[in-house]
């Protein structure tokens, strides 16, 4: 593997925007279909004349002439190749597609600056196939409903997912509530064709557990989700509805009012805590995937992450060290140094990032009397093991929190092998069985091991 390897260092340069070889109208996936053509005949000079004027200066031509060739002499006679996806993560676009030759299969990926140059062009091993059942709706052990979660005059749709024995055996059940990760997410938190949420609710039905999912707010008003005299902040966009969630679930008949879980998933994991705080009604919290540091630090390093792997020292690093002046403004709120004229991250108000900056998670979950699951992917990238590492630090004085990580797991539950990435984001995985099945048996008092 030596010499492939070779290879493939040829193509993993971070490459970066220049001349005008592609017209600005001409779509992503046209010029990434140019540029495969480009590379199979073994036309550098074509490659050549698209990169960046970054990437011409590191780079010349005959880097890509004879790379095509090589691949074929080592892995045999390209056999298939699979049709062009698109991935965006963080800004990052990515049009990629599969190589199956006679020994191996390869991934040719790509990215450009908005001006149509390249500024990435990779060719690497295609990542394992993971073979994971597709979750399912199995109608004799659980029934769904509608339902609108309601407050300060906001009504968000939801589901109410039931298993059968709350229905036919009207045996009041568990009742578990899903928050969201940051972002305008509807009731399933579909990402690609992926709707962890849903595998959640069905996986809980199974164990005899009910679940309320519902649309973010901001899902459903877009920016209009402060109530008069309110401002935007992470209470009005995510706990407080969560909170009505909570208290509308003690109001159904099938639950059992004394046994109402909330389960907070990337930023809803973070406010977690806050959530159970402001409830009497919660019985139990779940983090999953929930950050232990300050936002800001953890979009760093997400950021970061990304641009070194798709290797774009052009816009992506730009864009990366402007990410990183918003952030030293964030962290001069409240001081004289602070300026109002630099832009904050995530296009989020002061007041947003003034509430973040004083929420601290970790003393939040360590107060609460009631018992703490702590879930994390150990392939999780966006919140990381080094969070997890805090949350076990912070609640080993309670004897009711009990934490797990699971080593195959990405930030969406994802099973996977080697080094996470957003593509994977594009492969439809489910929630596997055994993430519901250790909340149940948390939520029932069991160790979760």
């Amino acid at each position: 593997m030596k010499h492939f390897y070779s290879i493939i260092l040829l193509c993993l340069w971070g490459l970066g925007s220049a001349e005008t070889g592609f017209a600005q109208h001409d779509g992503g996936l046209a010029r990434a279909q140019r540029v495969y053509d480009y590379f199979v005949a073994g036309q550098g000079d074509s490659i050549y004349a698209v990169l960046n004027a970054e990437a011409q200066r590191m780079l010349s031509p005959l880097v890509f002439n004879d790379t095509y060739r090589q691949l074929e002499t080592q892995f045999g006679q390209l056999k298939s190749v699979g049709t062009w996806k698109r991935n965006e993560e963080q800004g990052v676009v990515f049009y990629y597609r599969d190589m199956t030759f006679e020994r191996y299969a390869l991934r040719f990926l790509l990215a450009f600056d908005k001006d149509g140059r390249m500024n990435t062009i990779r060719v690497m091993p295609t990542p394992e196939p993971v073979e994971a059942p597709q979750a399912t709706f199995d109608e004799k052990m659980m029934e769904e409903r509608d339902i609108v979660v309601k407050c300060d005059g906001y009504c968000v749709p939801g589901t109410l997912t039931l298993p059968r024995i709350s229905v036919a055996g009207h045996v009041k059940v568990p009742c578990v509530v899903l928050v969201h990760g940051s972002g305008p997410h509807d009731r399933d938190e579909t990402v690609g064709p992926n709707k962890p949420f849903r595998d959640l609710a069905w996986g809980l039905a199974r164990q005899g557990v009910a679940v309320i999912r519902y649309d973010k707010r901001t899902k459903v008003y877009g920016t209009g989700i402060v109530p008069e005299g309110k401002r935007l902040d992470p209470d009005t966009e995510t706990c407080d509805d969560a909170v009505a969630a909570v208290a509308l679930a003690a109001t159904l008949p099938e639950v059992a009012a004394d046994s109402i879980f909330v389960l907070g998933h990337s930023q809803g994991g973070l406010l977690a805590p806050r959530i159970a705080r402001r409830s009497d009604a919660v019985a139990g919290i779940i983090i999953l995937a929930g950050p232990a540091r300050p936002l800001e630090d953890i979009l760093i390093e997400q950021s970061a992450y990304l641009v070194d792997l798709s290797g774009d020292t052009g816009e992506g690093k730009a864009r990366l060290d402007e990410l990183r002046r918003q952030v030293e403004n964030v962290r001069r709120l409240g001081s004289p140094d602070f300026c109002d004229t630099i832009p904050l991250p995530l296009g989020l108000p002061k007041e947003y990032w003034e509430y973040l900056r004083h929420y601290k998670p970790l003393p939040e979950a360590s107060a609460l009397k009631c018992p703490v699951l702590v879930l994390q992917g150990e392939r999780d990238y966006q919140v990381t093991m080094q969070d997890y590492g805090m949350w076990l630090m912070a609640l080993l004085p309670n004897r009711k929190a009990q934490l797990k990580s699971y080593p195959a797991l990405n930030h969406l539950l994802q099973e996977g092998k080697g080094k996470s990435t957003p593509l994977e984001y594009n492969e439809a995985r489910p929630v596997p069985a055994y993430v519901p099945e250790d909340v149940a048996g948390f939520i029932r008092g069991k160790d979760v091991r």
